[in-house]
Order: C-alpha cells, then sequence, then structure tokens
C-alpha cells in the first residue's frame, strides 16, 4: 500500500457531525466539523432535525476528502461512528423521516419504562439485552413515534417504514437507499437485540410493541457494506467499518484485553472497560454491552453512562452565564482554594449509571454568600468527576477492577479537572497522543473492513501516551468530598 493511503472516519455526534481523514499511523490529515441544533419542544424533550444530521454529514464528508485529497491521499475506505440510541423512523420509498430523531439525552418515554418496570418486565430486559427499562434505550422511543404520528404504525407493519439509529439512517442515506443496516454494537442499545444470541428479540419486539419489518439487517463491525452512492460527496467510496462511539473509542484506546478501561467525556461521560467473551451480568445496574464483533466472534463490555458531562459546561456558559467560554473553567477552578462546600448534580436530563433516575432533576447544593461563579464551576467540574467514581465503585462491586483509566474527548484537555479524576477514582489516568479517539477508532474498523489492517492487535502500537494523572489526594479529603457529594445526590433523587 502507499505511504500516502488514508482513512475517512465520519463522527456523528450529538453537537456536531465531524469528518477526519487518518493516515494508516493514525496521523490527522485533515478534519471538518458543523455544528448541529439541538430541538427541546419540551422540558426533558431533546431532538434533533434528521435533514441537518444528513445535511451537515455530507458538508463536513466533502470537506474533510477535498483537503486530504489536494494534499494527494488516497482515501481507501470510510467508516462510521454515531451518537448511540438516537432514533430515526423514515419512509423506505422516499427517504424522508416521519418524525424528528429522538435523541439518547430525551426522557419523554419514563412513564412508559417505568410501567413496565412495575410489572416486572426489566428482569427480562437485562437479562436478554445487558440494559436496563429506561427512556435512554431506542426501544421505547420508537414506540413513541409509532404511536403519536398518525399511521406510522399500520404503516410499520405494512413494510413502508424504517428505523435506524444514527448509523444505520447514514449508511441507508449513503447508499442510496439500497441499504438497511446496523452494526452490532448499536443494536446492542435498542432494547430489542438479544446480545448473547446476536438477534432481534421477537419477545422484546411485542414487549415494546415494535414492528419487525422495521429494524435493520445486523452486521458485524467491519466488512464491505456498501458504496456511497453516484452524487454524493466520496461517491464510490466504500463503507467498511461502523460502530457506536463509545465502542469506537474504545477501540481508539486499544482497549483489547479483558480489564482495560476508558472514559470518554463529550456531552456525556462514558466508562467501558473490556470484559472479554464474558457478558458481565450487573449487579449495581451498570450495562453489559457488546465492545465490537470481528470475524464471527463477540466481545462485551461493562459500561456506565453519565447523561451530562460537557452539557454541564455548556449550561454554565449558556444557561448560567458564569463564565463566557468552557475553556476558562481550569482557570477558574484553580483560582478558589476549594469548592466552598457547594456541589452541582447535574441531573437536567435525570440520572444515569448507577442510579437510572429519570425523574431525579438538577441542584445547586451549599450556596452561601461566600460563593462565587469560580465555586460554582469548579463544583460542575468536580460532578464529573464524582460521577466517574460512582461509576468506578459499581464496577468494583461487580467484580472487575480496572488498574488505570484511559481518558478522551475534549475536557480531557483541562489539567485541573484530570489531576481531581485521578484522586477522585483513585488510580491512574492516562490520556493518549490521539484525541481523536473516537475517530480513530471507526478509521480502524474501516481499515480492518478493507484489509488494511489485519486485526486490532495490528493497532495496539499506535496508542501512545500524552500525559499520566497519578493521585496525590489524602483518603480522608477524598471521603470527605465524595459523602459531600453523596449527600446531594440524596437531595435529587426520586427514589
Amino acid at each position: 500500500m502507499s505511504d500516502k493511503t488514508a482513512i475517512l472516519a465520519i463522527d456523528q455526534g450529538t453537537t456536531s457531525s465531524r469528518a477526519i481523514v487518518f493516515s494508516k499511523s493514525g496521523e490527522i490529515i485533515s478534519l471538518a466539523q458543523q455544528e448541529i441544533p439541538q430541538i427541546y419542544p419540551k422540558p426533558g424533550w431533546v431532538e434533533h432535525d434528521p435533514e441537518e444530521i444528513w445535511q451537515s454529514t455530507c458538508a463536513v464528508i466533502e470537506e474533510a476528502l477535498g483537503e486530504a485529497r489536494e494534499q494527494g491521499w488516497n482515501v481507501l475506505c470510510a467508516g462510521i461512528t454515531n451518537q448511540r440510541e438516537t432514533s430515526i423512523i423514515w419512509d423506505r420509498a422516499s427517504g424522508q423521516a416521519i418524525h424528528n430523531a429522538i435523541v439518547w439525552q430525551d426522557r419523554r418515554t419514563a412513564a412508559i419504562c417505568a410501567d413496565l418496570a412495575a410489572q416486572g418486565y426489566e428482569e427480562v430486559v437485562n437479562a436478554r439485552t445487558g440494559l436496563v427499562l429506561d427512556p435512554y434505550f431506542s426501544a421505547s422511543k420508537i414506540a413513541w413515534i409509532l404511536d403519536e404520528v398518525p399511521g406510522a404504525r399500520g404503516q410499520a407493519e405494512a413494510g413502508e417504514l424504517a428505523f435506524g439509529t444514527v448509523e444505520s439512517f447514514l449508511l441507508w442515506r449513503l447508499s442510496g437507499g439500497e441499504v438497511h443496516l446496523s452494526d452490532a454494537t448499536n443494536a446492542s442499545r435498542t432494547s430489542l437485540y438479544d446480545i448473547h444470541h446476536g438477534c432481534w428479540d421477537e419477545d422484546l419486539l411485542e414487549l415494546f410493541q415494535v414492528p419487525g419489518e422495521l429494524l435493520p439487517d445486523v452486521c458485524p463491525n467491519a466488512g464491505k457494506f456498501t458504496r456511497i452512492a453516484t452524487g454524493l460527496p466520496g461517491a464510490g467510496l466504500l463503507i467498511t467499518g461502523m460502530a457506536g462511539d463509545q465502542q469506537a473509542a474504545a477501540i481508539g484506546q486499544a482497549c483489547f484485553a479483558p480489564g482495560d478501561s476508558k472514559c470518554t467525556f463529550g456531552t456525556g461521560a462514558f466508562m467501558l472497560v473490556n470484559t472479554g467473551d464474558r457478558a458481565v451480568r450487573s449487579e449495581h445496574r451498570l450495562l453489559s454491552t457488546i465492545a465490537w464483533e470481528l470475524e464471527g466472534v463477540r466481545s462485551y463490555a461493562l459500561e456506565g453512562s453519565i447523561l451530562s458531562a460537557g452539557s454541564t459546561m455548556q449550561w454554565l456558559r449558556d444557561g448560567l452565564g458564569v463564565m463566557d467560554d468552557a475553556s476558562m473553567s481550569e482557570e477558574m477552578a484553580r483560582s478558589v482554594e476549594d469548592n466552598g462546600g457547594v456541589y452541582l448534580v447535574p441531573a437536567f436530563a435525570g440520572l444515569g449509571a448507577p442510579w437510572w433516575d429519570a425523574e431525579a432533576r438538577g441542584a445547586l447544593v451549599g450556596l452561601s454568600r461566600g460563593t462565587g461563579a469560580s465555586h460554582i464551576v469548579r463544583a460542575g467540574l468536580e460532578a464529573v468527576a464524582y460521577q466517574c467514581a460512582d461509576l468506578m465503585h459499581a464496577m468494583k462491586a461487580d467484580g472487575i477492577a480496572p488498574k488505570s483509566l484511559n481518558v478522551d474527548g475534549g475536557m480531557t484537555k483541562n489539567n485541573w479537572l484530570m489531576q481531581f479524576l485521578t484522586d477522585i477514582v483513585d488510580m491512574p489516568v492516562a490520556r493518549p497522543k490521539i484525541t481523536e479517539t473516537t475517530a480513530f477508532g471507526a478509521a480502524v474498523l474501516a481499515g480492518i473492513g478493507i484489509g488494511l489492517y489485519e486485526s486490532l492487535a495490528d493497532v495496539k502500537t499506535l496508542w501512545q501516551e500524552d500525559a499520566q494523572f497519578k493521585p496525590t489526594m489524602d483518603d480522608s479529603l477524598r471521603e470527605e468530598l465524595l459523602d459531600g457529594w453523596q449527600e446531594a445526590l440524596g437531595r435529587v433523587r426520586s427514589r
């Protein structure tokens, strides 16, 4: 292969669509990004316009490819990674969505999930899917769209509609409406997929009232899925890899051995630990999920999902106006000696793992006349680390004890936060040189799908450390801070 061989990664996230062209060694050749607007029809509801997702994706593909090709790079193939659980239903004939995309953060189906839990269905859902009954996942979102859009349920049963998470929607559009596929990682986030047998579960389809005619076929995470259709940006390019964003990040972080762990800090924060060929059944409300499926071999991970991380900083900037830019947060946190007794519980869309409390709402606790903007910003950063500690404690209670944590995402640029995180979770934290780990994971899968890499082991050496943070906090201070966090949590939890 030429030294100028490259791979396109399409990274469609919650707040933006991005396209990055990587060299085989992981070097970024070009990057294009376009923000997408969030739609909030009601409190707790979050939507995207599917056409905004599509148009922004096309725009960044065109820009990133154009720049790379101008530099003489031969872009061999493309991979897709995406915000998971976000649900879109579209008309198979026209390709048009019948409703806005319902985003993973959306809580409108909390009552549906609570009712199913009250009827005792959480056990079967958890046993087969590895998930808890929560509006976070796709199944209840699908049912809501079918029930609320006039005529949709009948159309679905007649095979006239298609459902997909974002990677499936993009693949459909990029293939010119020819290919309706989802990969194993995204399918495992729907509450409809049996992660042990690798198939859609008929009992769960009936439970959530989702017609099977809606669903995509499920494929491994690497393979020759389709070519981009004529007339579209990147026309003729093979799409050979797909994975949900957090699983892609685990690949980009080289978490290939059981016990390897990573946490990605984006809109939310997501901690995954590799459990190998064993799907661990959590006793502490963590999620068992498919990490990847390659060449007929399925690997699993235990996951904890934090619903608000970067979005907490966005709220402090845009909602409260206590800083002009999120990059100010590090300086503001350093400007005060401590948090002044202030705790911010960012339950803007409920609490994720290990609490799974859809009805909880956020709170600022411990305010006094001495509280300033810097205390509140520091409390927001600390909240991210406290939630990570909750996840790590749950993992240890489930018998999984990582020795260190790899981190990635925009918030990891904040060195104050990284030191506070390592102090609170009481283990080394490593930040890699390749910080675009989610997109790079998609590129790796695409490279495997076309034969550029032989296996995941082939890319292990590409992971290099940028910085390591080690705990220095006194045990008694750590316990005091965590006790204060638990007290603050207790004030907002609905159960």
